[in-house]
């Protein structure tokens, strides 16, 4: 993993109130194939101890699901928002479901297709990578981890903005 001090241009991250902003961030990246990227999403959610807040289009790593089983069942509150196509049997909400994990599904755009992991309102973990086995093992896939609690902050009141369109999961469709 690749680990760079940098002052990040908000313009990437913000919403327009904070357009144009610099905001000093400690990131590391990953990539698939070649590197360990999962492991390293899992060493993050092992690390929380206060909130995890999860926004994904797909979500079938049971690695990552465990860990974040895990955390929840050390008290941390593990809360995930997912794209519509996770509503069938055997789908990320059904896993993360019965894993204890509060799951809602985001219905409102054609795709909801963040890839985002916040822990502790410091790390915000996203890029490319879905949260798959497909994405460790077959894909050319990129992560993201940038320690910063203003980037979080970012994250989060999308996340907050999500929650408020998106619908409680109450099982599986078919």
């Amino acid at each position: 993993m690749r680990i760079a001090i940098a002052a990040i241009s908000a313009l990437m991250f913000a919403s327009p109130t904070h357009a144009g902003q610099s905001v000093e961030a400690k990131i590391s990246v990953c990539f698939t194939p070649g590197e360990q990227c999962e492991a390293k999403i899992i060493e993050a959610i092992d690390r929380a101890r206060s909130f995890i807040r999860v926004q994904a289009y797909g979500f079938t790593s049971l690695p990552i699901i465990h860990a974040l089983q895990r955390a929840a069942g050390r008290g941390v509150e593990v809360l995930a928002i997912l794209d519509k196509t996770n509503e069938r049997k055997y789908s990320g909400a059904t896993l993360l479901e019965a894993a204890g994990v509060a799951v809602w599904i985001d219905f409102e755009p054609a795709i909801a297709h963040n890839k985002i992991i916040v822990i502790d309102g410091h790390l915000t973990i996203g890029g490319s990578y879905n949260y798959t086995a497909a994405a460790q093992k077959r894909n050319a896939e990129n992560v993201t981890f940038t320690e910063s609690r203003e980037i979080a902050r970012q994250f989060m009141a999308n996340w907050d903005s999500r929650l408020k369109v998106s619908r409680a999961f109450e099982g599986a469709t078919n």
